[in-house]
Parts: C-alpha cells; sequence; structure tokens
C-alpha cells in the first residue's frame, strides 16, 4: 500500500511540480479559449450556410460538416502539424492544434446550431415577419435566442469535450497540462504528476458536468 501511495499519490513530489503543472494549465486555457470562441462563432456561420436556400453556400457547409466530423482530431492534427511542412508551409504547434480543434469542433458545433435553429416552429418566423423585422432581425431577435436556449446542454457538452480533447496537443509537444504532467513523470520517475493532472482536469470539468446534467434536466422538464 505504502508503494502505491508512494507511486502515485507523493504529495512532496506534487508540490514541487506544482509550478509545472500551472503552466501548462495555463497554455491549456489559451488554448480552450481560441478553439471555444472561434469554434462557436465559426459553427454558427457554417450552420446558417446549411440552412441556406442557396446550394452554393448549403452544399460547402454540409461537406464540410462531413468531413471534419469524420475524421479523427489526431489525424487532422499530425496532418496540419507533420504534412503541411512538406506544401513548404510551416506552423507553430500552438497554431496547428488550435486550427485542428477548430476545424473540428466547428463542425460538431454547426450541427448542434442547425438542430437548435431547425427546433423553433416556422409559425416563429412568420409572426416575427407580420411584425414587420426583417429576416436577418427574426433570425438575430428571434429565433437565435430560442435556438441557443434548446441546445445549451449540448453546446456546454461539446465545450467540455474541447477541453479533454486538448490534451491530443501533447504529440506535438505542445507545453499544454497533460505534455508537462508528462514530463514531470519522466524526470522523477513517478506518476504522481500525471494523477495531479488527472486531478486538474476534474476539478476544472466536473461543476461544468454537473450543470450539463442539470440543465438537461430542467428541459426534460
Amino acid at each position: 500500500m505504502q508503494s502505491i501511495t508512494d507511486q502515485f499519490f507523493n504529495l512532496t513530489i506534487m508540490a514541487k511540480t506544482l509550478p509545472l503543472m500551472l503552466s501548462g494549465l495555463w497554455m491549456t486555457a489559451q488554448l480552450c479559449a481560441a478553439v471555444i470562441l472561434l469554434g462557436l462563432v465559426g459553427g454558427l456561420l457554417v450552420a446558417l450556410a446549411n440552412i441556406s436556400p442557396r446550394a452554393w453556400l448549403r452544399i460547402p457547409s454540409i461537406v464540410f460538416t462531413d468531413i471534419f466530423r469524420a475524421l479523427p482530431p489526431l489525424v487532422l492534427l499530425i496532418f496540419i502539424y507533420s504534412g503541411l511542412p512538406f506544401a513548404g508551409v510551416e506552423i507553430s504547434p500552438f497554431a496547428a492544434v488550435a486550427l485542428a480543434f477548430l476545424l473540428n469542433n466547428s463542425s460538431y458545433y454547426a450541427e448542434v446550431y442547425r438542430a437548435g435553429i431547425l427546433s423553433v416552429g416556422k409559425g416563429q418566423w412568420e409572426a416575427a415577419r407580420s411584425t414587420g423585422l426583417t429576416k436577418a432581425q427574426t433570425l438575430s431577435s428571434v429565433v437565435l435566442p430560442q435556438a441557443i436556449r434548446n441546445v445549451l446542454p449540448d453546446l456546454l457538452s461539446n465545450t467540455v469535450e474541447v477541453v479533454k480533447l486538448t490534451s491530443l496537443a501533447s504529440v506535438v509537444s505542445l507545453s499544454e497540462l497533460l505534455y508537462n504532467a508528462n514530463m514531470a513523470r519522466s524526470i522523477t520517475y513517478n506518476a504522481s504528476p500525471l494523477v495531479l493532472a488527472a486531478l486538474i482536469y476534474l476539478v476544472i470539468l466536473w461543476p461544468v458536468v454537473r450543470l450539463v446534467s442539470r440543465f438537461q434536466r430542467k428541459l426534460a422538464a
């Protein structure tokens, strides 16, 4: 029992490696901010194109969502980071991770948005238009607020997945939380830094998971 504690829950090693963990957490936070904010905006634009009556907008958006939902994010990340240099395009680890996850998550956000918009009845559109609102005003002031409320749990769930997805950035040596934890493990020959990283992820994500469950129960009621 003592050997397990020393190998996985060594408080001395955890305390010594905590600054490195916090440095990795800061990088993870920056990556999440970039991917989530841009993904929410990009996903909305793709969703609006997806429901457009114009084929030149609708068809490319459908192809985009199908391709980037089908491609594994790790494959996409390695292709962008290791494959593009063969075409003369050099890209930093942070930019490669941000771009790969942005493409992947924009496609998922787009499908969530689209489902939310389609969940708003046509009567809402017609009622808003009858008051003199333009189509754009109806969409922004009447339809989108209801659509986002209807799919808020799904948006939050997808955001949780984005945070967990950032751990894949370690494969391109980006110094995020998991990469730093693994570096600390290799230096200390002890698994406690990995346990500390897992605990940090748990502290950050568990409240969000509970919030998603609460929203889902409210919508079900």
